[in-house]
């Protein structure tokens, strides 16, 4: 041990040792003044909590200091716990050296496993032992020595762990059958302890608690009582009447139930086996028989035999036979009775003092019973002469009384020959066959008293196996006597086998397991033996697939079938038997692969694509979409349904029709993309989807759209000193449709100005330039009336805009301008296709080699005097309108307000689609 000073700083190894040794010396001699300084420390855990769950802190406990308490200035001891033997309890605790916590460790607890005593093990640093001390009966406790250094904080801490016991086992039978006894004259209430009752490791009300039958039949019910040791032992309660003879076993379960929450349940079959007693007495199924006997009669011939009925088993049913008192000791010598079988047998010869009927009362005796009562009358028909004598001779084979003939013997086939004749020679006897069955018995000539038994039709042993036939002889004093011949036809292989059903039809899913199971042939066979047993086989039209057990007929099919691929499967099987020469028949197997829902609905197409004009009308046939299902029945009928676009498409479920419910039109949307779903009729339902693309084809349902000029009341200023072959302005405008619908092309169809033919067009691109130089005439304002035209089909669409020029070298007065342009324009049409060159779709037909030379000739000829006519129109003109010339001049001349620059006009960019 350190010094006292050595505060704060850790004890040494060696000085821990040296403590113990001292302790262990000076402990005997001064235990009293240590006392005061050992302490007890109690803790509770629940078993199988996992590792690091906190058990306690021993410094907090004890209320020791440690470093950083109370006082944080004030030196602070530096406190060291240790456990003071690290048995096996140490596996299932952690302590902390230096804070003195207490932890579960990663060993688990098992309450049941420590404690294996019934209530208070204890285990003392690992080792098992009965505490005197434990806190209740049904505790478990961990006892810890914890030693806290240094020396002048030194004590021996006592740690008492209880292991609190959770509901983890479940009740448990010892054995799995419990058989028990009841007497069946057990009265109502009777009680009958179970000896094997549950057993449940887990303590308190995480016991067995209860017990319980699961069918008590009505005369049965479950009590518990608890011994004061806190066992509780199912006893047995009868509830009502039994009977041994109405039955003699109940079984059922009985099962234990613990008190945990949740509850936890064992069981194990209990058997209620009903004893007998003797409560049922012997009885005779008649009240008397009646015996005749001939007197001539052998010693030990059977009379008669008596049976009686106890329904008791065991000893309690035990009958034994005796003769009543009342039956007299002549009747007795003359007639043994067996006193366990009840069989009467001829004991004494009968002679002519011997009495005619003998009255014979018998009693059949049952333990603690009054007997039952029989009476046997006996009647004895004296002889006084012998009897006639048959005496055979065997043709057939013959043993022991017993003729074996085969069958299909021939008719008239010989048996035997009867010997007949009277023993005194002093009657006459005659003798007959008594008896059915193809038999004839016939006197045999020449030889008197000889008779021949034959066959009269063939045997068959399918029909009858054996026969019983009588050659009775009897003379003239009526004296009969009986030779009883048995005769037991052979059996010969003479019938094939036979199917119970020639056509056997059987279903089978499709997809079915590997070996399957189809059916089981069953053929029989008349004959018997060897020949009666049965093979199967294959006919050798059935598939490799199929297979037939020779031994039991079974049919098998050791393939998966697919009714896609094959519906029907017909085949033969044969039926042979073991005789020699072996015989067979043949049937039939038809076998209907039935569907199942095993193949999705698949389109023709994976993708369908569909070209539709635009505005084309509403439900009308877009396309059809196919698809087809290799099921049948309802499993192959297809429901088609659009998974997009419903609003707008819709399909015809039985015919695949897509149709739109409203016009389309391509300038909104030129294209659609949809999801077609198709869904079989199974169950559960198999689908699959399609892509549909439906593109619409552009019409020539919008007339070109002029974006510049916006207005006909706009106007451009130009200015005289413009050169030719200047642009002055353009025509600007779009068209919605595609292709040759949105080709464009610009031609003026209407002028009026000063001299209007000063400017042109271009027909693609809309620009209008000034063609001549402007000369101090040519001022003013010039209308053009434009037109713009498509080149679409059946027939191009136009719109037509006012282009207003105003040559002068200043705007002065706007006013004047715009009531210029509020007039009405005085212009005529000219009708003139603008010329673009449009590359031909179809190529013309080819002409004569003499047809250009003369279409050349004839437009060179009309443009000269079309050129002729428009010199002299011009000229004309030039000259009417000198005398107006001033007048417009001084319309120039009056001052305008402002100038307007119409060359910065804005022009919206379009954009136009073609295919």
């Amino acid at each position: 041990m350190g010094p006292p000073g050595g505060r704060g700083s850790p004890p040494a190894r060696g000085s821990l040792q040296h403590l113990l040794l001292f302790l262990l010396f000076v402990g005997p001699f001064n235990c009293f003044a240590t006392y005061s300084r050992a302490t007890e420390l109690f803790y509770s855990l629940n078993e199988g909590l996992p590792a690091g769950v906190l058990i306690g802190s021993l410094a907090r406990d004890l209320r020791l200091p440690l470093a950083g308490g109370q006082h944080p200035g004030a030196p602070q001891p530096q406190l060291s716990f240790t456990l003071a033997s690290r048995g096996l309890g140490g596996q299932y605790v952690q302590l902390d050296n230096r804070s003195g916590e207490l932890h579960t460790s990663a060993v688990e607890i098992d309450r049941e496993a420590l404690c294996v005593e019934s209530g208070g093990a204890t285990v003392f640093g690992g080792a098992a032992a009965v505490s005197a001390s434990s806190p209740s009966p049904e505790s478990c406790l961990l006892l810890l020595d914890v030693l806290v250094l240094p020396q002048e904080y030194f004590r021996l801490v006592k740690v008492k762990i209880a292991i609190r016991d959770v509901n983890d086992n479940a009740p448990r039978f010892p054995v799995p059958h419990i058989r028990l006894s009841v007497p069946e004259n057990a009265p109502v209430n009777t009680r009958l302890a179970i000896e094997h009752p549950a057993l449940d490791p887990d303590v308190g009300t995480n016991g067995v608690q209860t017990y319980r039958l699961r069918e008590n039949y009505g005369v049965f019910t479950l009590d518990v009582e608890e011994n004061e040791s806190g066992e509780r032992t199912p006893y047995l309660i009868v509830m009502g009447a039994l009977d041994r003879e109405t039955r003699e076993e109940y079984v059922t379960v009985i099962v234990a139930e613990d008190g945990g929450t949740p509850p936890l349940v064992g069981s194990a079959t209990l058997t209620i086996g009903i004893s007998d007693i003797n409560d049922n007495c012997p009885q005779f199924s008649d009240s008397q028989l009646n015996i005749t006997l001939y007197g001539n009669s052998s010693l030990g011939t059977h009379v008669a035999t008596v049976h009686a009925v106890d329904v008791d088993l065991g000893s309690n049913a035990q009958i034994t036979y005796s003769y009543s008192q009342k039956v007299p000791q002549p009747s007795r010598d003359l007639f043994h009775l067996d006193e366990s079988t009840g069989a009467i047998t001829l004991s004494s010869k009968v002679d002519g003092d011997t009495p005619g009927l003998h009255r014979l009362i018998i009693l059949g005796n049952g333990p603690g019973c009054i007997p039952a009562v029989i009476t046997v009358l006996v009647t004895i028909i004296k002889v006084m002469m012998r009897p006639p004598e048959v005496v055979p001779r065997f043709i057939a084979n013959e043993a022991e009384g017993v003729v074996y003939l085969k069958e299909l013997e021939p008719i008239n086939t010989p048996i035997a020959f009867f010997t007949i004749k009277d023993p005194d020679e002093k009657y006459k006897v005659n003798c007959y066959l008594d008896g059915d069955g193809p038999f004839r018995l016939s006197p045999y000539k020449p030889y008197n008293n000889e008779y021949l038994l034959e066959t009269t039709k063939p045997l068959d042993y399918e029909t009858q196996q054996q026969y019983e036939i009588s050659v009775v002889a009897w003379n003239s004093e009526g004296f009969h006597v009986n030779k009883i011949i048995k005769v037991q036809v052979l059996d010969d292989n003479d019938n094939s086998p036979v199917f119970s059903q020639q056509l056997i039809e059987l279903t089978i899913e499709e997809n079915n397991v590997p070996n399957a199971f189809l059916t089981k042939l069953h053929a029989t066979d008349a004959d018997s033996g060897e020949r009666g047993q049965v093979s199967y086989f294959l006919g050798p039209d059935a598939p490799s697939y199929f297979a037939l057990d020779k031994t039991t007929g079974v049919l098998t099919v050791s393939t998966q079938l697919d009714r896609e691929e094959k519906e029907k499967y017909r085949y033969t099987v044969k039926a042979v038997d073991s005789g020699f020469p072996p015989r067979e028949s043949i049937a039939t197997v038809t076998i209907t692969v039935l569907d199942r829902n095993d193949n999705s609905p698949r389109f023709i197409n994976k993708d369908f694509s569909f070209f539709v004009p635009e505005n084309f009308p509403g439900f009308g046939e877009i396309g059809v979409i196919s698809v087809t299902d290799a099921d049948a029945g309802q499993n192959g009928w297809v429901a088609l349904s659009v998974l997009n676009g419903s609003d707008i498409f819709v399909i015809d479920t039985g015919k695949g029709v897509l149709r739109a419910k409203v016009s389309l039109d391509r300038e909104q949307q030129s294209s659609y993309v949809l999801w077609i779903e198709a869904v079989d009729g199974g169950d559960p339902a198999l689908s699959s989807t399609a892509k549909i693309t439906i593109l619409l084809l552009d019409i020539n349902d919008n007339p070109p759209l002029v974006l510049f000029p916006q207005s006909n009341m706009s106007y451009l200023l130009v200015l005289p000193s413009t050169l030719p072959g200047s642009p002055i302005t353009e025509v600007y405008a779009v068209d919605k449709d595609t292709g040759m619908n949105a080709v464009i092309a610009y031609s003026i169809i209407g002028r009026r100005g000063p001299r209007p033919e000063s400017f042109r067009i271009d027909p693609k691109t809309g620009n209008i330039t000034l063609e001549e130089s402007l000369m101090q005439n040519d001022y003013g304002l010039y209308r053009l009336l434009v037109k713009v035209s498509d080149h679409g089909y059946p027939e191009p669409l136009h719109s037509t805009v006012m282009v207003n020029l105003f040559v002068n070298d200043t705007v002065s007065n706007e006013s004047y301008i715009e009531s210029l342009l509020r007039k009405e324009p005085d212009i005529s049409i000219e009708e003139k296709q603008p010329q673009i060159s449009i590359e031909p779709t179809h190529k013309k037909m080819e002409s004569a080699s003499c047809m250009p030379t003369l279409v050349a000739l004839s437009v060179i000829s009309l443009g000269s005097i079309a050129l002729v006519t428009g010199m002299g129109i011009y000229i004309c003109l030039r000259k009417g309108k000198k005398h107006h010339r001033a007048d417009e001049n001084l319309e120039v001349q009056f001052p305008l307000n402002g100038r307007i620059n119409l060359h910065m006009l804005e022009k919206k960019p379009v954009e136009i689609s073609n295919i």
